[in-house]
């Protein structure tokens, strides 16, 4: 991974209700901070060429996006062993994608170069993209985030087979607008993560993070304990500044439901409305809090209504904690 990276992450979810874990902490701090997400799922994705270097393999119809599977029919599933691979070719490799759900072989001279054989292409393994931190239980150094699971190019849930998350700042905001979603741009601080990721699931991505984060810690809300009116929202869209912003909770569903829109809720912050058009993509798993408590987290835009979207209940993002 570059020391600076960016990600840009996009709202998937599914709910699926759990009971309640024994162990869940009664009070939780409150995130709002963004962060970098790279879930390890074993593909290798081109994200970007090398200029000068990158030529060649365009030129042999090589594209962004294309997920990598073979090289001379050796499969590869880390940017190490696509190195590997390389160093015993020939001259010329057949290189095996994946793009657009079709597998196809192409013919690529890699360039040598100092450090060996090269495709002159950055490669992206496994799913990057940014998101929040919903809450940080600092009795056993867990966190959750997104309030919904990260999918695949396919539209299912990704299968992770590792995953850490890195501190990050937002450079800059696409402000979401009528039928044009808009979304966070953000890059990561450091190639050092702050967390290891231990589960992707339909109500959001969890892990330990041993230095957590700072703040008071909150009471849990229950399901019970929402109601329609005022509320805020914890969120990141400037640089790493955490701020409030306040929402209003428009209309409950059952706890239950399986689509994951237990919330209806508005943005009526002037400032969040001025800065971001209402709810984007990369502000998901932002805690939101009602009467003191920690009640949920936001999780999707409206398309046709960028200041509206849906949020989870905390309780049901815990019962999906492992």
């Amino acid at each position: 991974m570059k020391k600076i990276q960016k990600w840009i992450v996009t709202a998937m979810m599914l709910l699926w209700i759990l009971p309640l874990h024994a162990d869940a902490a009664e009070a939780l701090i409150p995130g709002g901070q963004v962060v970098g997400l790279e879930l390890g799922n074993g593909t290798v994705t081109v994200a970007a060429f090398e200029d000068g270097l990158g030529s060649a393999a365009r030129e042999a119809g090589l594209e962004v996006g294309d997920e990598i599977l073979a090289i001379d029919d050796t499969a590869v599933a880390t940017a190490q062993d696509v190195r590997r691979a390389l160093e015993h070719s020939g001259g010329t490799v057949k290189v095996q994608v994946r793009r657009e759900g079709m597998v196809q072989s192409l013919r690529l001279s890699p360039e040598i170069t100092p450090e060996g054989p090269r495709l002159g292409v950055y490669l992206r393994q496994g799913i990057t993209g940014i998101g929040t931190i919903t809450y940080y239980d600092p009795v056993h150094q867990r966190f959750g985030a997104l309030g919904h699971g990260v999918n695949d190019s396919s539209g299912v849930l990704a299968t992770m087979t590792q995953g850490n998350i890195y501190p990050a700042t937002v450079l800059s905001v696409k402000k979401g607008q009528v039928g044009d979603p808009g979304q966070l741009l953000g890059a990561a601080e450091s190639n050092q993560p702050c967390g290891k990721l231990s589960g992707n699931t339909a109500q959001g991505v969890f892990g330990v993070a041993p230095m957590g984060w700072g703040g008071q810690p909150l009471p849990v809300g229950s399901a019970e304990d929402v109601h329609t009116g005022p509320a805020t929202i914890r969120s990141t869209v400037s640089g790493n500044s955490i701020r409030e912003y306040s929402v209003e909770v428009l209309k409950i569903y059952p706890k239950a439901r399986q689509n994951g829109r237990n919330l209806l809720i508005r943005v009526t912050d002037p400032e969040l409305l001025q800065a971001t058009g209402g709810i984007v993509q990369g502000m998901s798993g932002s805690p939101i809090l009602q009467d003191g408590k920690i009640i949920g987290a936001v999780t999707h835009v409206l398309v046709n209504d960028p200041t509206t979207g849906y949020g989870i209940f905390i309780e049901n993002m815990l019962a999906a904690a492992a």
